[in-house]
């Protein structure tokens, strides 16, 4: 790892920005290597990452791994695959169910410094809406289903998929073509990206 990206590391992992907004307080979450071909984008850690530092460490984890019938050994292996959220943070629950959304200091503030250090990327998955909303931009579908459904429009730099939270259990039996199509093009795009 270069110097450069080791000391913009230490200042991600340093960040309090958003720490009034934070109920359990910072802990950025962010793994990568200057060398990793796959980047995969979230949205921000869960409670259960809050406490171990380790991202996509939790039911949903277990599902992104199986649509890219990857083992953790192999997800987590940072020489390959960079892991960054929008929301490097947990940022608290809300009211209504489930977490709130990713803090929107993050991605403007890290993403791009971070990006510049990670010159080998071939496939970025954009997992989530927020992730989606800000990197594929206007070109993304009016919805979120829209956009994974027309994951070709993206390559080869982008793979949009919805969060794999148990959330989306109802979202995934309302749409076969995911399981049908999309998970197998995921995993054949990501078999090219990490190819030596």
């Amino acid at each position: 790892m270069t110097g450069r990206l080791q000391r913009l590391l230490a200042q991600v992992r340093g960040c309090d920005l958003c720490s009034p907004y934070l109920p359990l307080g910072p802990r950025p979450v962010v793994r990568l290597k200057p060398n990793a071909r796959l980047l995969i984008i979230g949205q921000a850690p869960g409670t259960k990452v809050h406490q171990t530092g380790l991202p996509w460490n939790d039911r949903s984890g277990d599902v992104l791994r199986e649509w890219l019938a990857m083992d953790r050994d192999r997800f987590y292996d940072m020489e390959t695959i960079a892991i960054m959220p929008m929301g490097f943070c947990y940022p608290g629950r809300d009211p209504k169910g489930g977490d709130n959304p990713p803090r929107p200091e993050c991605a403007p503030r890290w993403h791009g410094r971070l990006l510049a250090q990670l010159p080998n990327i071939r496939l970025t998955l954009l997992v989530g809406q927020y992730a989606q909303a800000h990197y594929l931009g206007r070109r993304r579908g009016k919805t979120m289903t829209e956009t994974v459904q027309n994951f070709r429009a993206y390559s080869p730099q982008f793979f949009p998929l919805p969060h794999p939270s148990w959330r989306n259990i109802g979202w995934r039996k309302r749409q076969p073509w995911f399981d049908a199509e999309v998970v197998p093009a995921l995993r054949r795009h990501v078999a090219a990206a990490l190819k030596d």
